[in-house]
């Protein structure tokens, strides 16, 4: 039995007539007469009872009538669902973050994805370190990760995102907590909260930044959650360096202070370089468009660290 067939004999029952039927489907009469008696012979029964002047659906060409309509509707719905896919209009696309992202931009793409492709669904994975992120893409556990450049790994491509300024996040009854920014020389003899994974993309641009204004960091705590940094800070045990998306993030006893220094990390959009998903391409072009991301702006890799990280990959 062929899609052809059904079609076929639904509309020779809706027009109840062979001639009406042949000249709607645009064929001649006599091939859409054999093709019905093909139809019934496969079925094994007949569906139509015949007269000169009109065509009628037997008792069980009325039943096959109800299931051949459902049939074309299951087949044109299937159909209407891999032109959506083809045209990136619908699936689903993994997305990774860390977790800074994850609060201040996270929201802001899902709002492009939602009124540019309605019919996309994501699938967010927040707080993954940023090596956590660059693996679940090369694995294929992810399609999209917000994650910090440079991503030293082939076969990844990348969007930048934003260029973010250190802030210090400093305890409230701190002597710097106040609104005048603070030169990275004054943090000297300052403990430092900071992230205990490797391969920190934030621990080394800290490390930079502090051993360019003279002196090496003292860190003492380490931790792998943002929020446990703020936990900490705010009991007064030390202070952090954080990207500015950490403004997102209220937490009493916390004061964020401007940096005078100089100093940025970029945040990046990564995903497989040549993924043949239509949705990502659709996504990422949606993106694009809405300054999300910047143009064929690749993020730039930070230059090569002066000393060990302070660890915890963000």
């Amino acid at each position: 039995m062929e899609i052809r067939q059904l079609r076929y004999f639904v509309t020779v029952a809706e027009t109840r007539h062979f001639g009406r039927a042949a000249e709607r489907l645009h064929m001649a009469q006599s091939p859409l007469s054999q093709a019905i008696r093909q139809l019934e012979s496969q079925v094994g029964a007949t569906l139509f009872t015949r007269t000169t002047r009109r065509v009628e659906l037997t008792p069980a060409g009325e039943a096959f009538l109800r299931d051949a309509r459902r049939i074309l509707d299951s087949v044109e719905a299937a159909q209407a669902r891999v032109r959506l896919i083809e045209a990136g209009s619908t699936g689903l696309l993994r997305v990774g973050a860390t977790g800074l992202a994850a609060f201040r931009h996270l929201p802001q793409l899902a709002r492009i994805a939602a009124r540019e492709t309605p019919g996309l669904v994501l699938r967010f994975s927040p707080d993954l370190l940023t090596p956590a992120q660059k693996l679940a893409l090369v694995e294929n556990r992810i399609d999209l990760a917000v994650l910090r450049p440079p991503l030293r790994r082939t076969g990844l491509s990348s969007r930048l995102i934003t260029r973010e300024r250190l802030v210090l996040a400093a305890p409230g009854s701190h002597r710097l907590a106040g609104d005048e920014p603070v030169a990275l020389a004054e943090l000297r003899d300052e403990d430092f909260v900071g992230y205990d994974a490797p391969d920190s993309v934030v621990a080394a641009t800290v490390t930079r930044a502090c051993l360019a204004a003279g002196f090496l960091p003292r860190r003492t705590h380490g931790v792998s959650e943002t929020s446990i940094v703020l936990t900490l800070v705010a009991a007064g045990l030390g202070v952090a360096l954080l990207p500015e998306s950490v403004r997102a993030l209220r937490v009493d006893g916390v004061r964020y202070v401007p940096v005078a220094d100089d100093v940025c990390i970029d945040l990046a959009l990564a995903w497989r370089t040549g993924d043949p998903a239509p949705a990502l391409t659709r996504l990422v072009e949606a993106l694009e468009a809405n300054g999300f991301v910047a143009a064929d702006a690749e993020a730039s890799p930070p230059s090569p660290p002066h000393a060990a990280p302070l660890g915890g990959a963000r």
